[in-house]
């Protein structure tokens, strides 16, 4: 009877050592680094790049400390990929990826219209070539005609802090 109880604790053991190693080495995997990453110090060199316009900018044309960036909470933007996908398919679309745009507002008597940074879906048109099932066709990545964009996020503290705040 105690062999028989051993037995079983090992078993029980063995199956949540099992269940624990597949369950990490599955996410491991899951976790692959997209493409496109750049560490801190190239965020770095790219803010410090950019300074030189953004004083043109702010020096030249606004008179005013001008916005840097812009911050979305990963709530939004993840509502809003699946707004864009579902709009995307009520277009005739497919979504392929979001395209962020500089923009400005306009001026009005209070000031100066400060810098802003929106998204745009971007996708193919889904075509169908004598068959059931839509195909998509083509390059792809061209902005939706149609498609409501994402702005308003807030901006850095102060507007025309550098990375990092």
């Amino acid at each position: 009877m105690k062999k028989l109880l051993l037995l079983l604790v090992g078993l029980v053991i063995g199956i949540a050592v099992t269940y624990y190693y597949l369950s990490t080495n599955q996410n491991l995997e899951e976790m692959t680094k997209p493409n496109g990453l750049i560490t801190p110090s190239e965020i770095e060199a790219l803010d410090q790049a950019y300074n030189s316009r953004h004083t043109i900018i702010s020096d030249s044309l606004i008179k005013t400390p001008d916005n840097r960036s812009s911050w979305y909470s990963i709530e939004e933007i993840e509502s809003y990929i699946a707004y864009a996908k579902q709009q995307a398919g009520s277009l005739g679309y497919t979504l392929d990826g979001l395209r962020i745009y500089a923009g400005a507002y306009p001026d009005t008597k209070e000031g100066p219209g400060l810098m802003t940074m929106f998204f745009v879906p971007t996708g193919s048109k889904i075509v169908s070539e004598g068959s059931m099932l839509p195909t998509v066709q083509g390059g792809g990545s061209n902005d939706l005609q149609g498609a409501d964009g994402l702005n308003r996020g807030s901006g850095g503290e102060p507007p025309s802090a550098n990375y990092p705040q």
